[in-house]
């Protein structure tokens, strides 16, 4: 099975983005993913500010990126675009850090506004850092993610049927890749 770098992009601690990322994680990880999870707002500010490609935290990223066969990226959608702290990290990487990589880009909002932002905002970025297949993503209703006491997530009917459709496909196109076949 695949390894699969699981990124939220939220700076938030309580962020609606990131619980939903760790929610779809489980069904990877059901489906027998090795899924590695990495919220960026946990990487210090100093070395995503400071573009600081020599700092501990930036190595290990920029590690987990080369070692991962598939990578998922959450962000929230601020002035329809990709968060901030994403971007960071993003341009962090090496140029070519997601070449043969199997990439799905979700994206959570307050408003079907922004709904564009990952075809016009993150997909062009994931493309140009070499993704082999960046498979459809899903952009969520902040509405539709209901982050239960516990810190579960529940997700509107409709949208968790959509969303595991969306990770079922991606899953299909990790197995279906290149570089897993010829690990295989």
């Amino acid at each position: 099975m695949a390894t699969v770098l699981s990124v939220s992009g939220s700076p938030s601690a309580t962020s609606r983005t990131a619980r939903l990322v760790r929610h779809l994680d489980q069904r990877l990880t059901a489906q027998g993913h090795e899924v590695v999870p990495l919220d960026v707002r946990t990487i210090p500010a100093e070395a995503l500010l400071g573009a600081d490609f020599r700092h501990p935290a930036i190595v290990e990223a920029t590690e987990l990126f080369a070692r991962a066969d598939g990578v998922v990226v959450g962000t929230p959608v601020y002035k329809a675009a990709y968060s901030g702290v994403l971007k960071a990290l993003l341009d962090l990487l090496p140029q070519y850090a997601l070449t043969g990589k199997t990439v799905l880009p979700l994206a959570t909002g307050g408003s079907t506004a922004h709904v564009l932002a990952l075809d016009y905002a993150l997909r062009p970025v994931l493309n140009s850092m070499g993704a082999a297949h960046i498979v459809p993503g899903w952009f969520t209703l902040d509405r539709d993610i209901t982050v239960r006491e516990d810190g579960s997530v529940t997700v509107a009917p409709a949208t968790a049927e959509a969303l595991e459709q969306i990770v079922d496909q991606f899953a299909a196109a990790l197995e279906s890749s290149p570089v897993l076949a010829a690990a295989g």
